[in-house]
């Protein structure tokens, strides 16, 4: 019987987990909560190689396991899992069409334009953080959590009044702990706010993403409104929460790394390089389900049988030394070792948001530390506490003082 690693649902010791998987070698043996037993990939040049592998795709009816009615349709997970007909769901033919209708909306001059709005929200919010009666700040919900969704709201064209909804929706949609009987609600009322928007650009189009995927067409052929709903519902969640990560993660690393900190503080390293290390040693997404293997695919001394499920592990392969050289285990925005991360995926279906979030990373932090630049951890960075969300690196709060007594 193959002996599996359990990913603990709260989360409670991330870089533990990470070197474990790390440990049990480039394919490792793995179950998600609900006991849903799955392969993980946990090394960088392996996991490159698999994530251009024809012989996993992402069609969930490939999953013997779905296929014998062993997924509950109110695990946790499912919306992870199959989350509705998408670019990240097809693969071939059917992807590039989807890809190529979604690289005509979301151009690099539309990305690039998106940056005076970046600025004048990050200056908005840094005008509105305040400290309370103990001198804290939690810096997560006051700025990095709404400068992405203020971002992607209007990237996409969502009224900023659904906004708190989607906040609440997307916790329950992230989290392991969501009870059953909310998972298929949550995912309906999902659907719904996507739908909802659709139409509405759909009969009164504007000057965003969402009225640029249903006006882009490539030889007549147009999404359908099932795939804009799903294509919006995916950039909506991966847009706001790994950008999230990316802040929080950053600052919490330069907080930790005080001699880091004055080094980009005095120009001497660019902001650049805080990102980037950043996005490879404390990766935003942790890991990412999942693609499904239609033969067996051999890993190393290892077998991925036909019919399993593979999931991406990043936060295991950010620090995988054969790819980052000896210090990998190390944050260092000095390194020397090229910074080769595949944290935004490698492939077919590598993020096509990550040129926004790296934007937003690279817009926002400079701006919170020129106005705080002796911003530090109100706790130690040992009680930071992570949401149970295995597929996020993400924290409950960030306190932080802005200011040294």
């Amino acid at each position: 019987m193959t002996s599996r690693i359990v990913l603990d649902p709260f989360v409670s010791d991330l870089d533990g987990e990470s070197a474990r998987l790390r440990e049990a070698g480039p394919l490792a043996a793995v179950e998600l909560p609900g006991g849903v037993p799955v392969w993980a990939v946990t090394h960088h040049a392996e996991a490159r190689a698999l994530l251009t592998d024809p012989r996993l795709v992402k069609d969930i009816n490939v999953w013997g396991a779905w296929q014998r009615g062993e997924i509950a349709p109110d695990w946790p997970l499912i919306g992870l899992a199959n989350p509705g007909r998408s670019m990240l769901t097809v693969d071939g033919a059917d992807h590039r069409r989807m890809r190529t209708l979604v690289a005509q909306a979301l151009t690099p001059r539309r990305v690039e334009q998106m940056r005076e709005r970046i600025t004048k929200l990050t200056e908005g919010l840094l005008d509105g953080l305040t400290s309370g009666p103990d001198g804290v700040v939690d810096l997560k919900a006051d700025f990095a959590y709404p400068l992405p969704m203020y971002v992607i709201a209007d990237l996409m064209g969502i009224e900023e009044s659904r906004l708190p909804r989607l906040k609440e929706l997307f916790e329950k949609f992230f989290s392991t702990q969501t009870p059953p009987a909310e998972v298929i609600a949550t995912l309906t009322e999902l659907a719904g706010i996507m739908a909802a928007t659709v139409a509405a650009k759909r009969a009164e189009p504007g000057d965003d993403l969402t009225s640029a995927l249903i006006l882009a067409s490539e030889d007549g052929d147009h999404l359908t409104d099932e795939e804009i709903v799903s294509t919006l519902q995916l950039m909506v969640a991966a847009g706001h929460e790994t950008t999230i990560s990316l802040i929080v993660n950053a600052v919490v690393n330069l907080s930790t790394h005080p001699e880091q900190r004055a080094l980009v503080l005095s120009g001497e390293v660019d902001w650049s390089a805080v990102v980037e290390e950043t996005l490879r040693y404390a990766t935003p997404t942790s890991h990412v389900l999942i693609r499904f293997a239609t033969e067996d695919v051999p890993v190393g001394d290892k077998v991925i049988p036909a019919g399993d499920a593979l999931i991406v592990s990043y936060g295991a392969i950010g620090r995988d030394e054969n790819a980052h050289g000896p210090s990998a285990g190390d944050f260092d925005i000095t390194r020397t070792v090229e910074n080769r991360h595949i944290s935004f995926g490698h492939g077919p279906h590598v993020c096509p948001g990550a040129a926004l979030s790296r934007l937003e990373a690279g817009v926002a932090l400079p701006a919170l530390y020129a106005r705080f630049p002796d911003l530090d951890l109100a706790i130690p960075a040992t009680e930071l506490r992570n949401k149970p969300v295995v597929t996020q690196n993400d924290l409950h709060e960030l306190p932080v003082h802005l200011t040294v007594d």
